[in-house]
């Protein structure tokens, strides 16, 4: 453990990779923010919460503390644009996907300020990223990393209309073997409570794009769920009725994945 993630070290070869799930903004950064951009909304909420059940699968886990909003840690550290040609965030994102401001007008971080935040809060992420994924595959020869999201269900700033439940991103298919992406649609397609979509708007992030490999013995696979099923999106209090759902659905998916 660091003071950026927490790494819970597991015995499956998994790894749950929760890059947005810290909301935690630093004084200093707060300080020229907009007074809405200082809760955070933008945060994955509960997705640690959600994913803590995998620890008895034997998973590892990767926990950050700090908001999306002071380092994106799904991005590339030179910030090329994931989606291009459509509206997203950057690596130190300005705009919130309401498509409000994240700062005060003129106070928005300087390219030094993020090389600085680069080095002080994305660096060490990923470092345990690296390492994590390492340790794993030394002891088992291959590991699948798992990013796990969540997003409000409807953000015209970002996609048309209503997202589905489910999203699943392997990078059109280069992120993960073919197999393994078979298992994960069985499952979902065997379910008719939540509508889902493979490689739709969300085809995994830079975590995903980046660290896949499957011929190397690295399956990288997103799962990108809307708030809806498992928590209010407007308040963003986890929801006791509807959670224990989600986690099933999620469950089934990981124990496709240690098959």
């Amino acid at each position: 453990m660091n003071d950026v993630v927490t790494v819970h070290r597991g015995t499956a070869p998994l790894l749950i990779s929760l890059p947005h799930d810290g909301s935690e903004i630093p004084a200093a950064i707060a300080g020229p923010m907009t007074e809405s951009a200082r809760r955070a909304p933008d945060t994955d909420w509960h997705v640690s919460r959600l994913y803590d059940f995998a620890r008895e699968l034997g998973a590892s886990m990767l926990v950050p503390r700090y908001s999306r909003y002071v380092v994106d840690l799904n991005r590339s550290p030179d910030d090329v644009s994931l989606y291009p040609g459509q509206n997203t965030t950057g690596l130190c994102p300005i705009v919130q996907f309401s498509g409000e401001p994240v700062y005060r007008e003129g106070e928005e971080p300087t390219p030094d300020e993020i090389a600085s935040r680069v080095e002080r809060y994305w660096q060490p992420y990923h470092a345990a990223l690296h390492d994590e994924l390492a340790r794993i595959r030394s002891l088992h020869g291959r590991v699948v990393l798992w990013e796990g999201h969540s997003i409000r269900g409807e953000v015209p700033f970002l996609f048309d209309g209503r997202l589905p439940d489910l999203n699943l991103g392997t990078a059109g298919g280069a992120s993960c073997s073919p197999a393994l992406q078979g298992r994960l649609e069985a499952v979902v397609a065997a379910q008719s409570r939540y509508d889902w979509v493979v490689n739709g708007r969300f085809k995994g992030g830079y975590i995903t794009r980046h660290y896949g490999n499957p011929a190397e013995g690295i399956d990288a696979v997103q799962l990108e769920i809307s708030q809806r099923i498992y928590m209010d999106e407007t308040t963003f209090a986890w929801d006791d009725a509807h959670a224990p759902r989600a986690q099933l659905i999620i469950r089934r998916l990981l124990e496709a994945v240690l098959a």
